[in-house]
């Protein structure tokens, strides 16, 4: 007879498997410290590496708050952040995902101010969209990303040329379990759309068509700090 686990089993074996989880994440992040430090010694100045390894420090920190959210309902925790500064940041991880394609990036960030965010949730979901930006694209293409501060709010327009999303499925990108693609989950946007509006913020499909699809994100800016 099979033995069925009560909610406070569950909860012990999510603790122990986040607990040994995040002990390798430390192991990783530790090694590319010891590779930064190693590359002063050695009088290395290699700008590529080096961002390699602060790409790989970010991502140990983002899954560290998703295996935190596996414990708490309520772990979100903002802070203020440099809108600009936020969004470089997500991009340059986003770059990993560019493999054997011929994708060029353009970026105009228009102006600056602080936003209230959590940053790694934050960083998670722009990278998401990116991430599919890219993968909508078969062999060579463009991702835009347009930001600026406008009537007290950070706007941020995320585009592809890629393959369209069909029209009669634009409605419900944004459902749990819901996806286009071969082998998705259906969880990326609708995970993206969750976290943002528990930052005050809001993710919408502005367009879908042969030439762009386009996501924008709004989100209230830190008011007292706005760079025009």
């Amino acid at each position: 007879m099979t033995e069925q686990l009560t909610l406070d089993d569950l909860n012990k074996q999510i603790r122990c498997v986040s607990h040994e989880i995040r002990n390798h994440l430390s192991i990783c992040d530790m090694y590319t410290q010891i590779i930064k430090k190693n590359l002063i010694k050695s009088n290395i100045d290699n700008p590529s590496i080096e961002n390699a390894l602060e790409c790989i420090q970010k991502s140990i920190q983002i899954i560290g708050t998703n295996l935190f959210d596996l414990k708490s309902l309520n772990s979100l925790k903002a802070q203020i952040f440099d809108f600009k500064n936020t969004i470089s940041k997500s991009i340059e991880l986003s770059k990993a995902y560019v493999i054997d394609k011929e994708i060029e990036f353009d970026i105009f960030i228009k102006n600056s101010a602080d936003i209230l965010i959590d940053e790694n949730r934050f960083i998670a979901c722009l990278v998401n969209l990116i991430k599919n930006g890219i993968e909508a694209i078969e062999i060579k293409g463009k991702i835009e990303v347009y930001a600026e501060i406008k009537d007290s709010y950070g706007i941020i327009k995320i585009s592809n040329n890629g393959k369209p999303i069909p029209k009669e499925k634009q409605n419900d990108i944004f459902t749990y379990g819901y996806t286009t693609k071969k082998n998705g989950c259906g969880l990326g946007l609708a995970i993206c759309k969750k976290y943002l509006e528990e930052q005050n913020a809001t993710l919408k499909l502005t367009k879908s068509t042969k030439t762009q699809t386009q996501f924008e994100i709004r989100i209230p800016i830190h008011k007292g700090n706005y760079q025009g």
